[in-house]
């Protein structure tokens, strides 16, 4: 009786064995499929004149409370977001004019300095979702949207006054570069000639 019982035991083993063996040689694998269409949309060109950068930092917090029972219904979101802000002048609304015999370059009036780009990106630390909420796509998109509104408002008030004194440098240097060339150059703001 022991004997048919280990016998019995050895042929159960070996079966499960060989199914696990079996299992692991043939089931299938996890395959990672990914696809992408990229399409240019429209190629244009710019004249932007980038004077000053800022790398900034935001750790945003966002969330949504209900009241009473919360572990069922309240929601919270805890992210970092990285950016850099460039700030500087849309050339395009800027008039320049050349004189040769004059050897004249005459720039203006400028417009006032503009943030002209915010390249951000977020890590996600903390998602806590209630037991019949949670967050939906629309909700990221505008939780994103207000994060990156908040560090264009703070961008607006650190970003500019530097980028107006910086595009002074910028026009120092060029205007010693086309002293140097034997030419002048005018700086004309709001009806007004700066030499």
């Amino acid at each position: 009786m022991i004997r048919q019982t280990a016998l019995l035991i050895s042929v159960l083993l070996i079966f499960v064995m060989g199914g696990l063996a079996g299992w692991y040689v043939f089931a299938p694998k996890s395959v990672t499929q990914e696809e992408s269409q990229i399409m240019l949309e429209r190629i244009r060109s710019v004249m932007k004149l980038v004077t000053v950068e800022g790398n900034y930092t935001e750790v945003y917090t966002h969330s949504d409370y209900s009241g009473f029972f919360t572990y069922f219904w309240d929601k919270k979101m805890i992210m970092r977001v990285t950016a850099t802000v460039s700030a500087g002048y849309d050339l395009e609304q800027v008039k320049m004019e050349v004189d040769g015999k004059a050897r004249l370059l005459r720039i203006g009036p400028m417009p006032a300095p503009s943030i002209l780009s915010i390249d951000h990106k977020i890590d996600y630390y903390d998602i806590s979702e209630g037991v019949f909420t949670s967050f939906s796509p629309s909700d990221y998109n505008q939780i994103n949207e207000k994060a990156k509104e908040l560090i264009r408002q703070k961008a607006q008030v650190q970003l500019l006054p530097a980028a107006r004194e910086q595009a002074s440098k910028t026009f120092d240097l060029l205007r010693s570069m086309l002293e140097g060339a034997g030419w002048k150059l005018e700086l004309v703001e709001e009806n007004r000639l700066f030499r």
